[in-house]
C-alpha cells in the first residue's frame, strides 16, 4: 500500500473530522430537542401534581428532572465535543491551505520584530511571510512567545541535539499534535488573559484571620441550627434567629467583598482558560514519549505526588466558583447561608500558597510543547528536509541549500562548502539570487541552531552566533541616517568578533558613500573579517573588492550567479558558481525597457 503524502493525510483527517462533527452535531441538535421536551413535561407534570395531588405526576416532574440533567450533561459533553472536531477540522483545512500556497492563516508574530537584533529584521524574522509565519502553529500566548524567544537564540550543541530528537519524535505524533492544537486552540488563549493569571500567582494573599475563619463555621452552623429547631418545635422565634444570622453572614461577607473581587480582578474567563490548561497538561501528562527533552518537561508537571492537571483543574473550578460573586442572587442565597464565597477565597488562598510558585513552571513546559509542536510540524510537511549533522570544528557546509519558505517546485538549491576557505566574496547583476542565497544561509543558521530540519539535502553544521547586516532602514525617531544605522551595524559585528567567532552575511555595505569609499571600505571591512576568523560571505558589485581574494587566499574565495541573455530576454539560472561573475544586467534591461 502507498505511502500517502502530507497532503492526502491532511485531506484525509479534515474528511474524518468533519464527517464526526456533523454526526456530533446531529446528537447534540437530538438532546437539545429531547432536554426541551423533557423541561416542557416536567412542568406539565408539576401543574397537574399541585392541581390533582396525585402523587403519579410528582414521581412523573421528579423523574423528569432527573432526566433534564442527565441529558444537561450530555449536552455539554457533545458541545466540547463539536467544539474539538470543529477545531480539528479547521487545523487540517488550514494545513491544506497553507501548502496548496492559498493563503497563510498563521499568526506572523510582528509584534517580537526587534530592529537591533544581529539578524531579526535582515532575515524576515517576523511579519507577513516571515519564517515565524510559517513555523507557527501554536495557539497559546505563551508557545507563541516561547517560539519567537527561540528564533531569537541559537542554542548549545547539547541542546540543539535534544530539540532535533524531540522534534523528530513529535514529528512522527500527527494525531497527538493535532489533538493538543485543537485543545489550545479552543482555549482563545491571549496576552491579557495569560498576564492577568501570571500576575495573579506572583502577588501575595494574606491568610484569612483565625477568628473570621471560625466564623465562617460557626455563623452557618447557626443559621443551619435555626431552621432545624423551627421545623422541629414550629416556634416563631427561631425564624426571627434565621432572619438576624442571615444579615449577619452577608455583613461578615461585606467586610471580605473588597478583596475576594480584588483577588479576581479582571479574572473574567481565567477559568476557562485555566481549564484548557489543564486539559493540554493532561494531554502531556497521558503520552508516552523516549526523547530526552519531552521526559524531562514531563516530569515537571508533577508537584506534591499529583499531577499538575489536577491542581490546574482545582483552580479552574476556584477561579469559577470566586467569579460568581458577580451573580447578585447566587451571591446574596449562597453568602447568606453558608458564606460560600469565604470558604473559596480561603481555597483560593491555600491553592496559592501551595501552587502559585509552580504555575509559572507548568505554563513554561506548555509554551515549550507548543514551540517543538509547531517545528515538528514543519518537519512533517517537509520530509525531503535533513537534520542537520553537528560539528565543533567551525566546518559548515549544506548540500542542495535553498530557502524553505520559497515554492518547492520552482526553488534552485546550491551546494556550499566554508572550508578550508572561510568567507565567500558574492558577485552577480541586480535579481541573479545574491540576497536569496545570503537569506537561504542566514535561515538555515537559524534553523541549525534551534535544532530543527533545514531546507538542504544535507547539512554539517558548526552552529554559531548569526550577524547580519543586510536590510537596515533609516530611523527617524532616532534622527539617524541608513549610513549611519549601517555603520552602527557594523561596529556591532565587529564588537561580536572580538570575543567569539561568528557566521556573518553582509550584502551591498556602504551605501552612502561614494564608489571608491565604498570600495575602500568594503575592503577593509572584508580584511578585518578574515583577521577576527569570520565565517560567512559579502555581497559585493565592486570587482575590486574579489581580487582581494590574491592577497588572501586560504580565507577567502570568489562565487558569483551569472545572467544570460536568451532569445532577447535575461535568463537567471539562479546557479552558484566559482569566480567572479561576468555578465551585467542593468545596461541591458534599461535599453529594453526604454530607458536609455
Amino acid at each position: 500500500m502507498p505511502i500517502k503524502t502530507n497532503m492526502e493525510v491532511y485531506i484525509s483527517n479534515r474528511e474524518i473530522h468533519s464527517k464526526a462533527l456533523e454526526k456530533i452535531k446531529s446528537n447534540y441538535n437530538s438532546i437539545s430537542f429531547f432536554r426541551l421536551t423533557s423541561v416542557v413535561l416536567m412542568l406539565l407534570s408539576l401543574f397537574y401534581y399541585i392541581k390533582t395531588q396525585n402523587s403519579f405526576y410528582g414521581i412523573t416532574s421528579v423523574v423528569l428532572l432527573a432526566v433534564f440533567l442527565v441529558l444537561m450533561r450530555i449536552h455539554n459533553k457533545l458541545n466540547e465535543q463539536k467544539t474539538i472536531k470543529q477545531a480539528l477540522v479547521t487545523i487540517n483545512q488550514n494545513e491544506i491551505s497553507y501548502l496548496k500556497r492559498e493563503k497563510n492563516p498563521f499568526e506572523n508574530g510582528i509584534e517580537f520584530n526587534d530592529f537591533a537584533h544581529p539578524y531579526s529584521y535582515d532575515l524576515d524574522i517576523f511579519g507577513n511571510h516571515s519564517l515565524f509565519q510559517n513555523l507557527n502553529r501554536t495557539n497559546t500566548y505563551i508557545g507563541k512567545k516561547t517560539l519567537a524567544k527561540q528564533l531569537l537564540t541559537i542554542e548549545s550543541n547539547e541542546e540543539i541535539l535534544k530539540n532535533k530528537a524531540a522534534i523528530k519524535e513529535l514529528t512522527a505524533k500527527l494525531e497527538w499534535r493535532q489533538e493538543f492544537m485543537a485543545f489550545a486552540k479552543i482555549s482563545n488563549d491571549n496576552r491579557l488573559l495569560f498576564t492577568t493569571l501570571m500576575h495573579w500567582s506572583k502577588s501575595v494573599s494574606a491568610p484569612i484571620s483565625k477568628e473570621s475563619v471560625a466564623l465562617t463555621y460557626i455563623a452557618p452552623a447557626l443559621f443551619v441550627g435555626s431552621i432545624v429547631a423551627y421545623f422541629i418545635t414550629d416556634e416563631s422565634v427561631y425564624l426571627s434567629y434565621t432572619s438576624f444570622l442571615f444579615v449577619f453572614n452577608m455583613s461578615i461577607f461585606g467586610k471580605f467583598y473588597k478583596r475576594i473581587t480584588l483577588e479576581i480582578n479582571n479574572a473574567e474567563n481565567v477559568d476557562k482558560i485555566i481549564n484548557s490548561y489543564g486539559l493540554l497538561v493532561r494531554k502531556i501528562e497521558e503520552e508516552t514519549f523516549t526523547s530526552e527533552k519531552l521526559i524531562d518537561l514531563q516530569q515537571h508537571l508533577k508537584h506534591k505526588n499529583e499531577k499538575a492537571s489536577l491542581h490546574l483543574m482545582q483552580l479552574s473550578a476556584l477561579f469559577a466558583k470566586m467569579d460568581s460573586v458577580g451573580n447578585f442572587v447566587t451571591t446574596l442565597l449562597f453568602n447568606g447561608t453558608f458564606l460560600y464565597h469565604l470558604h473559596t477565597l480561603r481555597s483560593f488562598i491555600a491553592w496559592k500558597k501551595e501552587n502559585g510558585a509552580a504555575l509559572e513552571h507548568w505554563m513554561e513546559v506548555i509554551g515549550e510543547f507548543d514551540k517543538l509542536q509547531s517545528l515538528a510540524n514543519f518537519s512533517y510537511n517537509n520530509p525531503d528536509f535533513a537534520f542537520p549533522t553537528l560539528n565543533a570544528d567551525f566546518e559548515i557546509s549544506f548540500t542542495n541549500l535553498s530557502h524553505p519558505l520559497l515554492n518547492e517546485n520552482t526553488r534552485v538549491g546550491n551546494d556550499v562548502n566554508f572550508q578550508p576557505q572561510s568567507f565567500m566574496i558574492l558577485t552577480g547583476s541586480n535579481m541573479s539570487g545574491k540576497s536569496t542565497f545570503l537569506r537561504s544561509l542566514g535561515i538555515n543558521m537559524v534553523l541549525t541552531g534551534i535544532g530543527s530540519a533545514v531546507c538542504a539535502d544535507k547539512a554539517n553544521v558548526h552552529p554559531l552566533p548569526i550577524l547580519v547586516s543586510m536590510r537596515l532602514s533609516d530611523s527617524l525617531s532616532d534622527s539617524e541616517s541608513y549610513f549611519y544605522a549601517e555603520i552602527k551595524r557594523l561596529k556591532l559585528i565587529m564588537d561580536k568578533l572580538e570575543n567569539n567567532r561568528a557566521f556573518v552575511l553582509l550584502d551591498e555595505i556602504l551605501r552612502g558613500t561614494n564608489s571608491d569609499d565604498k570600495r575602500n571600505g568594503t575592503i577593509e571591512v572584508v580584511k578585518k573579517m578574515i583577521a577576527k576568523n569570520a565565517i560567512g560571505a559579502i555581497a559585493t558589485h565592486d570587482i575590486e573588492v574579489c581580487l582581494t581574494t590574491n592577497e588572501y587566499p586560504n580565507q577567502l574565495i570568489n562565487n558569483c550567479f551569472e545572467v544570460e541573455i536568451i532569445n532577447d530576454d535575461l535568463h537567471f539560472d539562479y546557479k552558484l558558481r566559482e569566480g567572479i561573475c561576468k555578465n551585467k544586467s542593468a545596461t541591458f534591461l534599461m535599453k529594453k525597457m526604454g530607458v536609455i
